[in-house]
């Protein structure tokens, strides 16, 4: 973890996430995110990143885009990812550009050049975030003009937080626009909130669907998860306008008129910036402040940095 006691990082290294989260009784909550996901997200496109993507959960609805990035900072999810989706050799193999890429690194440092992707994916992410502004604007950076950032994040402004207030079982307000940290580095958010700090990067939002709004114990246990997902899934819309269910997915876009990345830019040196870096055999070196990060396994490793002395490589492009 980086030493930055202000932004400290969620870090799962080493959890049983997928099993004993997404194993755990949650079959309609992830029905009804891929329901909102293909209904937001473009079909296809050059350049897709799921940040916080773990171990690739919804990797399977981006098989329309030419290159798939999955960031997070824990080692042990992007191994996993590499087992379901397929691991790949960190050089040009007979110069194809691999499908999948995978980068650890924390979201308030993302390790891109600026314009770089079409689309953006955040889901299951932001509510992790201690400086959620700056995950935001960091977001909006590496979109192409144009570009499209799917985003979800925990309602703070949801039925059953707003029946606990009321009832005198919650000592927060939903009503209050500042996001609460309810857990630890597990924090909720004011829609009204999150689509002023959208603004304020840059970004324009498109559509809301409120998702998981039937997100009760005692529903899911008395009704198929078939039904409670398709009735999800006919409220998303409706529910977008005001939203009362834990978790909020919303399509933005980019200005048109901002920068695209350089030709073969691709990553970014998370020390000074640079776009010129150098792939060895085991690592990516910055020729401009000679930092380097390494390459495990075919990940690249941005969570932290170490000199190094610049030797003659060849620059690295695109991945």
């Amino acid at each position: 973890m980086r030493d930055d006691p202000q932004r400290p990082i969620c870090d799962y290294e080493g959890s049983a996430y997928r099993t004993e989260f997404w194993g755990a009784g949650r079959d309609y909550e992830d029905a009804a995110e891929r329901a909102a996901l293909r209904r937001l997200l473009p079909t296809t496109g050059r350049r897709l990143i799921d940040i916080g993507g773990g171990y690739g959960r919804l990797a399977p609805l981006y098989q329309g885009y030419d290159q798939v990035v999955i960031f997070d900072y824990a080692l042990s999810q992007l191994r996993q990812a590499q087992e379901l989706w397929g691991a790949h050799a960190h050089g040009h193999s007979h110069g194809r550009r691999p499908r999948y890429t995978y980068v650890a690194g924390d979201f308030y440092h993302l390790p891109f050049a600026a314009g770089t992707f079409d689309t953006v994916t955040m889901v299951r992410t932001l509510h992790h975030a201690a400086d959620a502004p700056s995950v935001i604007q960091g977001t909006a950076e590496i979109l192409a003009p144009g570009g499209t950032l799917v985003l979800e994040f925990a309602n703070k402004r949801n039925l059953k937080a707003m029946l606990r207030y009321v009832a005198g079982r919650q000592a927060w307000s939903p009503w209050d626009r500042e996001p609460v940290e309810f857990v630890e580095l597990n924090f909720d958010f004011h829609p009204a909130w999150v689509e002023e700090r959208l603004r304020e990067a840059g970004l324009q939002v498109r559509e809301r669907r409120a998702v998981s709004t039937f997100r009760l114990g005692l529903l899911k246990r008395a009704v198929p998860t078939a039904v409670l997902v398709t009735l999800d899934r006919l409220c998303q819309p409706l529910g977008g306008l005001a939203p009362i269910s834990p978790s909020v997915f919303l399509r933005c876009e980019a200005a048109g008129h901002k920068p695209r990345a350089d030709e073969g830019a691709f990553f970014r040196c998370t020390a000074c910036g640079s776009t010129a870096l150098a792939e060895r055999e085991d690592a990516l070196v910055c020729q401009s402040c000679d930092a380097g990060f390494p390459i495990q396994n075919g990940i690249y490793d941005f969570r932290d940095t170490r000199s190094r002395t610049a030797d003659d490589g060849t620059a690295l492009t695109t991945p």
